[in-house]
């Protein structure tokens, strides 16, 4: 039997235009979707790549951050040992100076002189006595003048005083104290360190 197609030919070629269109639409929305998709995914990737390093640096920082913390709290505890070394080298080094010092202060002492008070502030000392003439507490400042461990005798005052016919001299004088083989600055630095310890 034959079949007669009535439509025309050209509403025909527009209906298959017009599917092959809808056809290639519907190709390219899915392809764009798929690009999209793949854009998006890939994004997210990249986002969570990045969230992840961003994590492992924060803790690397941390890490670090607590180490420098620990550094720091080293080096106090290190700085505090070394201050109490040098207290401990000061003392004992003191406790030798204080031995000397006696000894000197014995030694210089000439005979006709009496001390009545010692005062010590860092390397300066202030003596008040009484000596039975002025050449006495002449000699006793050659006598410091000349020691090693003491130093710069300065004559404060001296009063000339009589009592039962005798006479005999007040006087106050000052000297530092040195250590033998320290320059005066050194001795002034450990002098210095000294009334900071105490």
């Amino acid at each position: 039997m034959i079949t007669i197609n009535l439509l025309d030919w050209r509403e025909e070629r527009r209906e298959q235009r017009k599917q092959r269109f809808f056809t290639v639409l519907a190709a390219v929305g899915l392809v764009s979707a798929g690009i999209v998709g793949a854009g998006w995914f890939g994004y997210n990737s990249a986002i969570s790549g990045q969230q992840a390093r961003n994590a492992y640096l924060q803790d690397e920082i941390k890490q670090i951050d607590k180490q420098i913390e620990e550094i720091k709290e080293l080096e106090r505890v290190r700085d505090n040992l070394i201050t109490r070394m040098r207290i401990i080298e000061q003392l004992q080094q003191a406790r030798t100076e204080i031995v000397h010092f006696f000894d000197q202060a014995v030694d210089t002492l000439p005979e006709g002189v009496h001390l009545t008070s010692l005062k010590q502030s860092g390397k300066g000392t202030t003596i008040d006595g009484v000596a039975e003439s002025n050449g006495r507490v002449s000699t006793y400042m050659v006598n410091i003048d000349d020691s090693d461990w003491f130093a710069d005798p300065r004559l404060v005052v001296i009063k000339s005083k009589s009592e039962n016919r005798r006479r005999y001299a007040d006087f106050t004088l000052n000297f530092k104290s040195v250590t033998p083989g320290k320059s005066e600055e050194e001795d002034y630095e450990s002098s210095f360190d000294e009334e900071v310890s105490r």
